[in-house]
């Protein structure tokens, strides 16, 4: 069956090492698209998080954002569906994190929100560059994050906690799930962990996506490399891996690309869209 809908999650997939999109996995998205190809992005950042070499791509419609709690329809400048935690959820885990040795933010509303005093203390717990800039840029810094919270009296789109120590990290992940049961515990990049809301997953938002555009889910491809990225792996048609993928997702997809940084996702198209004419 011929793909239709390309779902590519960002940060260590469709974007290269240094946060852009290379020209041979531009042009392998503008071809599909010009053949009617749906190219959505699928990331755990919120839509105007996102780099801007991604806001500016023109083929672009829909965005999956924040890990499957929103779809985005950038036409109608529309919110299609969406899937958030509870304050009172949220404020039970904020007791948690605050036993635990890191720091801890949370999205609403399109922005990002942490305490004063862990937005100061970004570059003891998050040394790469562009994850450090990315942070800074997209938190607002509030004196008392709770009170804020409460004093707006919204759910929230997601929790993310960054750790300093990876075995801390490792134990957490495994535990957090046992003492949330009601929320998806994913990880997005080397020393974060995330969570949402039950439904609140990239395969949950691919086959919603499917049902509004009227597509069957066999006809759609996605490409990950973390965690978050496991759920749309498991619901596509085509689950493709990139090479830099973690141990689980090189398991569970159908099929291994390159990696990131060696234009994996035109490779992969090129494989599975023949029709499409992408050879370079």
């Amino acid at each position: 069956m011929a793909i239709k809908l390309i779902l590519l999650d960002l940060d260590g997939t469709l974007l290269n090492s240094d946060k852009q999109i290379s020209p041979a996995n531009y042009r392998a998205l503008e071809r599909a698209a010009a053949a009617g190809v749906h190219i959505v992005p699928s990331t755990g950042r919120f839509y105007s998080g996102m780099p801007q070499v991604v806001r500016d791509l023109p083929f672009v419609r829909y965005v999956v954002a924040v890990n499957g709690a929103q779809v985005y329809d950038r036409a109608e400048d529309r919110i299609l569906c969406r899937e958030e935690i509870g304050l009172e959820t949220a404020f039970r885990v904020f007791d948690e994190l605050d036993r635990l040795p890191v720091i801890y933010d949370c999205y609403q509303d399109e922005s990002g929100y942490d305490d004063s005093d862990m937005y100061a203390r970004v570059d003891e717990f998050i040394s790469d560059p562009h994850v450090n800039a990315m942070v800074k840029a997209t938190r607002r810094p509030v004196p008392d994050l709770r009170a804020f919270l409460r004093a707006r009296g919204r759910p929230v789109q997601k929790l993310q906690m960054f750790f300093r120590d990876m075995d801390r990290r490792a134990a957490e992940l495994e535990r957090l799930p046992k003492l949330f049961p009601d929320l998806v515990v994913t990880s997005s990049i080397a020393n974060n962990i995330e969570l949402n809301a039950p439904k609140a997953n990239k395969g949950e938002a691919l086959r919603f996506l499917c049902r509004h555009l009227g597509l069957d889910v066999s006809e759609s491809m996605s490409f990950g490399d973390s965690s978050n990225d496991l759920s749309m792996i498991l619901a596509a048609g085509v689950g493709v891996a990139m090479a830099n993928a973690g141990p689980d997702l090189l398991r569970a997809a159908d099929y291994v690309t390159d990696t990131n940084d060696n234009d994996g996702v035109a490779g992969a198209i090129a494989r599975f869209c023949p029709e499409l004419c992408l050879a370079n």
